[in-house]
């Protein structure tokens, strides 16, 4: 199957093709057949990838898939294949099995949007150019995928075009996705002419004939980050993301949440082998991640529309994640991606099925007493949010806690302490939604009547509940042998420092779980006091803090910021451009030039006078000056 494995990005291409041009003669059934079929048929094919490539011998791995030479010119040649490794294969089964369930849920929460065939058209298109980013074997079909799901996102978040916001937010995350590809282009560029090739293995092996801290490998590996702050949201292009909410729920869950932006992770995570070789970089990646992480977090504190909560709760584990990368646990970053894709597309989903049953309401303060109304959806949250809150035996206990693990013993206290902060945080603000959402007196007016939802959105919930409850598992760090994941990534992977790693015992490893857990213990009491036991708590808080209050809950006035310093003064430089080069220097040119020929050609018309006569007498005195200028000489 591995050598047909081109035909998972064909799967869902095909269900596109359909959906997008035959969208409105077929019917809303075979729309939801053809959708959430064709990413179906990707999953299994993965699956059956997965299963195969376990049983290859270790000779033979990894594969190289070769489709078609796609550029070739001179010495600069770019195929169209695809790299069958472990870290593709992980994120395979994410995009396609999260991207699956994702598209089952999305037939009952669409349902009756006027253009359901346009909704899963676009969601196929994401699916493929998604795929195409994590299956490439160079840096250029990697950017392929990369622009892909760009203008997909751009597609989707402003899916309902009719409103203003919607459509605002779209072209925002658009326009700042192209600052970050900006940067991922130079790198490309940069790759090519260093190393005379983009296929990542060959970069990879030629990495290691440059010294430590090379200067070009630093400027490589930063704008390769570059593209990577953008498309995964970090400090300073971040503000897209909260924005994106604008799109449908299952869109927040697929693109925001589960797959699109963990692209900039996985892009770290693959180009490993040359961020070893910049230890400059690798600082630059744990401290943004790290101060992205926390101040993500720090906002999620005062947001009260339930989907911005869970985008800045995006946001600041996406930060952990790039922690990770930055202190050289790349196996543990892609572990969290791994399981934040399983409880945030889990808390995203949930939120759907909440804003479905409450008519459209997404202000948490007009909610509350939701528990006994929808129990199914308050069951798979709760379970979303304890894991999201890092509580044991859930995913993400394992994932974050090797994290802040990794972190405290490459000599990093500083970012431990920070980073653990941030997760007590996390579980403050993840809590605080669950109490606010289902507990305490019922706050909706009285024209909404809150029920659960169907089983089409309920079974892809309770499935990725389960995911979220044992997926962790994978990832034991205490016992030998029972890590699978990092012994099944560890080959694609690099290493940083080979040969100087410390082992700690199993003491120091179980005291800093428990810490890890009494830290997130503390956030969710904290939560639990202020907004179940004493629930006047929170105004009397924000009442002696208001300035810091204001300041968090407007977002440390980053947009204000970003729109003062930026796109005012580039709107108003286009303005002026307009007004005073276009319309007078190059309009002026361009309408002085008309007027000059027409002042002329009033003067040269009055010779074309029509008669014949007039024509005859001036070829008449023509021949003769020139008889006469002969004659001359």
């Amino acid at each position: 199957m591995i050598q047909y494995v081109w035909l998972v990005p064909v799967f869902p291409l095909i269900g596109f093709l359909i959906n997008g041009l035959l969208g409105k003669k077929i019917s809303k059934n075979t729309v939801s057949l053809v959708g959430p079929g064709s990413v179906g048929l990707s999953f299994a094919w993965v699956l059956g990838c997965f299963w195969e490539y376990l049983h290859l011998p270790a000779k033979a791995k990894p594969v190289e898939v070769f489709v078609f030479n796609w550029i070739t010119s001179g010495t600069f040649n770019a195929q169209a294949a695809f790299l069958v490794d472990p870290l593709s294969l992980v994120m395979l089964l994410v995009v396609s099995g999260v991207g699956f369930l994702i598209h089952i849920y999305s037939v009952g929460y669409m349902h009756d949007d006027p253009g359901y065939a346009r909704y899963f058209s676009y969601l196929n298109l994401f699916v493929v150019n998604m795929l195409i980013l994590v299956m490439a074997n160079n840096f250029l079909l990697m950017f392929v995928g990369w622009e892909g799901v760009g203008l997909c996102s751009y597609l989707l978040i402003g899916y309902w075009y009719e409103k203003q916001s919607a459509s605002d937010a779209g072209k925002k995350a658009f326009v700042v996705n192209r600052i970050g590809d900006f940067g991922f282009l130079l790198g490309i560029f940069l790759i090519f002419y260093t190393f005379g090739t983009v296929n990542f293995r060959e970069v990879f092996a030629q990495a290691h004939n440059f010294p430590v801290g090379s200067a070009i490998l630093t400027i490589i590996t930063l704008c390769l980050f570059v593209g990577a702050t953008g498309k995964s949201a970090q400090i300073p292009l971040y503000t897209w993301l909260p924005d994106a909410m604008e799109g449908p729920t299952p869109v927040s869950a697929l693109i925001h949440a589960a797959t699109m932006v963990t692209a900039g992770v996985y892009m770290v995570a693959r180009c490993s082998a040359l961020y070893v070789m910049a230890p400059i970089s690798m600082t630059v990646v744990a401290v943004i991640g790290l101060a992205t992480a926390f101040m993500a977090a720090s906002i999620g504190l005062a947001q009260n529309d339930i989907k911005r909560v869970l985008a800045y709760s995006t946001v600041s584990q996406l930060g952990y994640m790039f922690l990770a990368c930055g202190v050289g646990a790349f196996v543990a970053a892609i572990f969290h991606l791994m399981t934040h894709a399983f409880f945030k597309a889990l808390l995203f989903l949930g939120s759907g099925s909440v804003i479905h049953g409450m008519h459209g309401e997404q202000d948490m303060r007009k909610m509350g007493a939701l528990k006994n109304k929808m129990p199914i959806t308050y069951a798979v949250m709760l379970v979303g949010t304890l894991a999201i809150a890092g509580i044991f035996p859930f995913a993400g206990f394992f994932s974050k806690d090797e994290i802040l693990f990794k972190a405290l013993t490459d000599g990093h206290v500083g970012y431990w302490a920070i980073a653990s902060l941030g997760a007590m945080m996390t579980a403050f603000y993840m809590f605080r939604l669950i109490f606010m959402t289902f507990y305490g007196e019922k706050r909706w007016d009285h024209h909404v009547h809150p029920h659960e939802s169907p089983p089409v959105m309920t079974i892809p919930l309770i499935i990725l509940a389960i995911l979220s409850t044992v997926g962790g598992f994978v990832g034991i760090p205490l016992i030998q042998g029972w890590n699978v994941f990092h012994e099944f990534l560890a080959p694609s992977i690099a290493h940083v420092a080979a040969g100087h790693e410390v082992h700690h015992s199993m003491t120091f490893e179980v005291m800093m779980m428990l810490v890890s857990m009494g830290v997130a213990g503390i956030g969710i009491f904290i939560a639990y006091k202020m907004y179940i036991k004493q629930p006047e708590l929170p105004a009397q808080v924000t009442a002696k803090v208001p300035g810091l209050y204001d300041l968090i809950y407007n977002k440390y006035y980053v947009d204000e910021i970003y729109d003062a310093t930026v796109v005012e003064p580039i709107k108003n430089g286009s303005v002026f451009l307009w007004q005073e080069a276009d319309s007078k220097v190059i309009d002026g040119a361009v309408n002085g030039t008309a007027s000059v020929v027409d002042r002329l050609s009033l003067v040269i018309r009055k010779l074309e006078t029509g008669y014949v006569q007039n024509y005859a007498l001036g070829i008449l005195i023509g021949v003769a000056v020139i008889t006469g200028y002969y004659l001359g000489r």
